[in-house]
C-alpha cells in the first residue's frame, strides 16, 4: 500500500493549518527594513513611493492609443502603452500640481473623452494592479501598499489577461479571482502554469519590478492631408490646411520646440509637387503666426495645378516659451526683439528667403573674404539655439572688428582702377587726399588668393571719404575698393 505525503505551504501571515476563505484577502506582514531584509524590500520601499494610473480604453485603435500616449505626458514623464486598449502612467509626483488624486482624475478623464468616449481609471502602487482594476471596471484608488493585495484578491482572473486554457484549467481548480491565484503554491504553479503567469503575478503585487518602455515621440513632424476634392484656389487651400496646424501646435507643445524651417508640400494629379519652404530666423512655436506667414508665401506663389493633397514639413529646435518682462519696450529697462523677429519674417514671407540675411565676419585678414551671408542674427534673447537638420549652421561667435582699424561698411563686389597723377589716385579728373598713415594686408598665400595691399583712407573734391590701396606688386596701380557712411 502506498503512503501519501502532504506538505502544507503556509503564507506569510496565515496560521498553519487554517486555509483562507474563498475570495478573502490574505494579511500582509509589515515590510521588512532594507538594511535585513535586502532586495525584496528595497523593492517594497520603491513600491511604497510610487502611484500608478491605470486608463483602460475598451476598443480604441491602434493610432488613437498612441496619440493619447502622447497626449497624457502633460501630466506625467512616464508614459506608458499597454496594447491592445490599455495605458500607464506614474502620477506620484505629479499630484501637488494637479490639485491631488480627485483633480488628477478629473483632468485626465477629460483629455480621454474626446478619442475615447468611456475611459475607465483607476490608481495602485503598480502599474499592471493600475490596469487590472481599471479593466475590472472599479474607479478604486489604492494608495497604500498594504492594502494592495486585498483590492486585488475579489478581482476576477480575466483582467490578467492570461491565456483561455490557462484561465480555465485555473476555473476547473476553482481558481476563478486573482486572491485565490496568490494563495497557490509558487513552487507548484510555476510547474503546472508557467514561470511567465508567476512572473507576472510578482509583477502585479510588486514582488519584482515592472519595467516599462516609455512613450517616444516622433523627431520631425510630417503630416499629410489627403483632400475630398480638388482645389484651384489659395484660401479653400489654407482652410484645408486647418487640421494639419492643429497637429504641429500639440507637437510643438508636447516636444517643447519651435519651428526653423516650414515646408509645404502641394501634391498635383498630374507634374511634380509645389513647394513652398520659409526658413525662420528664431525659432518660431506660434501656430498662429505660422499659418499667417504662410498665407502671405502662398499668395505670392500661383497654383499651376488643382491640389489633390497637401503636406507639412518642419524643421525643429528646442525652444523655451517667451517671457515677457516687467518693464514694456520703450520704457525705462524695457526692451524687446519680438518687434525685429516679427519684421525680419514678415518680409522674408512677402520677398523670399534671400530678401533678408545676415551677415558674419570671418577670421581672415582680406577684405572681401572677411565676411560672408548668413541667416539673419537677431539681438540677444531671440537667437537661435542651434541650427536643424537641413539649414546652414550658425557662428557661435561673431567676429568685431576694432575701432582703430577703421573699414567701410559698403565694399564694391570688384575694387575698381583708378588713373594716376603725380603719384596719387584720381577720382573724376582730380586727384584724392590721402589722410593717415597706410595699412599693410599681406596674405592669403596659401589658397592661391594672396594680396599685397596698402591701404590709405582717401577724401575726394566733394568731401566723400573712400577706401583705397594700392599694389604692392608691379605695375603698383591704385583702386578703390570700399566708400564709408
Amino acid at each position: 500500500m502506498r503512503q501519501l505525503e502532504l506538505t502544507v505551504i503556509a503564507e506569510p501571515g496565515v496560521k498553519s493549518g487554517a486555509v483562507p476563505a474563498r475570495g478573502a484577502a490574505v494579511p500582509v506582514p509589515a515590510a521588512p527594513s532594507p538594511a535585513s531584509a535586502g532586495p525584496a524590500a528595497t523593492q517594497s520601499v520603491a513600491v511604497a513611493r510610487q502611484l500608478w494610473a491605470g486608463v483602460h480604453l475598451a476598443g480604441i485603435s491602434p493610432q488613437v492609443l498612441q496619440s493619447l500616449g502622447v497626449l497624457a505626458q502633460r501630466f506625467s514623464p512616464q508614459v506608458s502603452l499597454v496594447p491592445p486598449d490599455g495605458l500607464v502612467l506614474e502620477v506620484r509626483g505629479s499630484l501637488h500640481l494637479f490639485d491631488g488624486l480627485a483633480g488628477l482624475r478629473r483632468l485626465l478623464t477629460q483629455a480621454c473623452l474626446p478619442l475615447h468616449p468611456r475611459p475607465l481609471l483607476a490608481f495602485a502602487p503598480t502599474a499592471l494592479a493600475a490596469l487590472a482594476v481599471a479593466r475590472a471596471g472599479r474607479p478604486l484608488q489604492i494608495v497604500d501598499p498594504a492594502r494592495l493585495i486585498g483590492q486585488l484578491a475579489p478581482l476576477p482572473l480575466a483582467v490578467l489577461r492570461w491565456p483561455e486554457e490557462t484561465q480555465a484549467r485555473l476555473a476547473r481548480m476553482g481558481v476563478r479571482t486573482v486572491g485565490a491565484a496568490l494563495r497557490l503554491p509558487r513552487a507548484g504553479f510555476a510547474r503546472r502554469f508557467g514561470a511567465a503567469q508567476l512572473a507576472l503575478l510578482d509583477r502585479l503585487t510588486g514582488r519584482t519590478p515592472d519595467p516599462r518602455q516609455a512613450v517616444r515621440l516622433r523627431e520631425r513632424f510630417r503630416r499629410r492631408c489627403e483632400l475630398e476634392h480638388e482645389i484651384t484656389d489659395h484660401e479653400r487651400l489654407l482652410r484645408a490646411l486647418t487640421p494639419l496646424w492643429e497637429q504641429l501646435a500639440a507637437f510643438l507643445e508636447a516636444h517643447q520646440c519651435g519651428v526653423m524651417r516650414l515646408e509645404c508640400r502641394l501634391l498635383h494629379r498630374h507634374g511634380a509637387a509645389t513647394c513652398c519652404a520659409m526658413r525662420f530666423a528664431a525659432p518660431m512655436a506660434d501656430v498662429q503666426r505660422l499659418s499667417a506667414l504662410l498665407r502671405e508665401r502662398l499668395q505670392q506663389q500661383p497654383l499651376v495645378e488643382p491640389v489633390r493633397a497637401c503636406e507639412l514639413r518642419t524643421a525643429t529646435v528646442p525652444h523655451q516659451r517667451d517671457s515677457h518682462p516687467l518693464w514694456q519696450p520703450g520704457e525705462q529697462g524695457g526692451g524687446g526683439t519680438a518687434p525685429c523677429a516679427d519684421l525680419v519674417e514678415h518680409l522674408r514671407a512677402r520677398f523670399g528667403a534671400g530678401a533678408v540675411y545676415g551677415l558674419v565676419l570671418r577670421d581672415d585678414h582680406r577684405p572681401e573674404a572677411a565676411w560672408q551671408v548668413s541667416e539673419p542674427l537677431l539681438p540677444q534673447g531671440a537667437g537661435i539655439a542651434r541650427a536643424p537638420h537641413g539649414l546652414p549652421p550658425q557662428p557661435e561667435r561673431i567676429t568685431r572688428v576694432p575701432v582703430a582699424a577703421a573699414r567701410p561698411l559698403w565694399l564694391l563686389r570688384e575694387p575698381r582702377p583708378l588713373a594716376e597723377r603725380a603719384g596719387l589716385p584720381c577720382r573724376r579728373g582730380r586727384p584724392l587726399h590721402l589722410a593717415g598713415e597706410p595699412e599693410r594686408i599681406e596674405t592669403g598665400w596659401w589658397d592661391g588668393r594672396g594680396i599685397a595691399r596698402d591701404y590709405y583712407s582717401a577724401m575726394d573734391a566733394r568731401g566723400v571719404r573712400l577706401w583705397v590701396f594700392r599694389e604692392r606688386a608691379a605695375p603698383h596701380g591704385w583702386f578703390l575698393h570700399g566708400v564709408f557712411g
